[in-house]
């Protein structure tokens, strides 16, 4: 393809938002990304007025998802975005992601993937079948530390993988603050809007595919509890789970959003024969490990010769200088850029560039949402097969 940044649409993400702010930081980081266009809000004037903030030409600033894929389809190849950033709550994932592969646009959208399991198949079969690439932001899995201790997981160093402990939990939703307005707990406490599951859902699914991105194991059955402790919510706050992986693993997992105190405590404890390995999202820069035979320890990760190939990829700044939340998605747009950049140019992606979640990662964190509903709530059933 010609030397330019590529070109980004987005849907969501305006003025009234989260994380649309934490994506834009994230995709513009590396210099490779611009931001052309977007209908950035359910709301047309708030995206309107989001676009102009964004310093977006008039005619580039929609005011719903179908016209803005209607229009860019139209414009010719040298203006039109090249992919779409889809950063809305999970019920309107699944349409502007297949308008997008229909109209021949790559995609980045935000976890869950989708609405329900049957969503995420069918948006799995239209990448199969357009050839297109899907980004899923799982952002965790893009911390330095995080990609160390999977380097170091399969290159044996601690033996067969036998436990896994992970742990995400906040505190935030220990009372009904979704009552209150002006928040984005009303959203994700919605069942019609976030689906079956809530604190599952919104983090249980980062725990789940931390503890597979690193362990190199799949889970393929679990026996689960879930609960809502705050009075009158109707979907799950709290969530535990045993897990059995393909490799003989057995896990612990807990998510819980009204951990009444936490702010963002996400902990994975990995164990094998000769070791094992600890890492805290909220002390980001290093990673624990622990021995047999020898005493524990500590893995900084920055521009130095103490980590490996993986992680240097993935590292920008010196040690002692954390690499966080915004540069962990940066990761993923820097290796969905560079493997987008080879797919427009003829060329095949490979290595590094393709250490990315992907539709089928989506598909899989729908997969254990459906599970750990259906196993969370039956009382009578211990162990719940994966659903396919």
């Amino acid at each position: 393809m010609e030397n330019r940044k590529l070109r980004m649409g987005m849907v969501g993400g305006g003025s009234d938002a989260f994380i649309g702010a934490i994506h834009r930081c994230a995709a513009f980081l590396d210099n490779q990304i611009e931001l052309v266009c977007g209908c950035f809000s359910v709301n047309p004037d708030i995206s309107i007025s989001s676009g102009r903030s964004y310093f977006l030409p008039e005619d580039r600033i929609y005011k719903t998802y179908q016209e803005m894929f209607e229009r860019e389809v139209t414009l010719p190849e040298g203006e039109r975005m090249d992919f779409v950033t889809i950063v809305t709550p999970n019920k309107w994932h699944f349409e502007p992601a297949m308008m997008a592969l229909e109209r021949g646009f790559h995609v980045v959208v935000d976890k869950p993937i989708t609405f329900s399991l049957e969503e995420a198949k069918a948006l799995q079969k239209k990448v199969e079948e357009t050839g297109l690439i899907l980004a899923l932001t799982h952002v965790y899995s893009g911390y330095p530390a995080v990609k160390e201790a999977k380097e170091r997981v399969a290159t044996g160093e601690f033996g067969k993988i036998r436990r896994v402990y992970v742990e995400y939990s906040q505190g935030w939703l220990s009372e009904r603050i979704e009552l209150q307005g002006g928040n984005n707990a009303g959203w994700r406490t919605d069942p019609k809007r976030s689906g079956k599951a809530g604190a599952v859902g919104d983090i249980g699914t980062h725990a789940w595919h931390l503890s597979e991105y690193i362990t190199g194991q799949k889970v393929t059955e679990l026996c689960a509890d879930l609960k809502a402790f705050a009075p009158g919510r109707p979907i799950d706050d709290d969530g535990a789970a045993f897990l059995r992986y393909d490799k003989g693993a057995t896990g612990v997992l807990t998510c819980s959003q009204i951990a009444a105190g936490e702010e963002n405590k996400l902990i994975i404890r990995v164990y094998g024969e000769k070791g094992g390995l600890e890492w805290r999202q909220e002390e980001p820069n290093s990673l624990y490990l622990k021995w047999t035979d020898k005493p524990k320890e500590i893995v900084r990760v920055g521009n130095n010769g103490f980590i490996g190939d993986l992680a240097k990829y993935n590292t920008r700044t010196p040690g002692g200088h954390p690499e966080g939340f915004i540069e962990s998605f940066a990761n993923i747009y820097r290796n969905f850029a560079a493997t987008l950049r080879k797919t427009k140019s003829g060329e095949k992606p490979a290595g590094k560039m393709l250490d990315f979640p992907t539709v089928y990662d989506g598909v899989r964190g729908m997969q254990f949402i459906e599970t750990m509903v259906e196993a969370g709530y039956n009382e009578k059933q211990k162990w719940q097969k994966w659903i396919e």
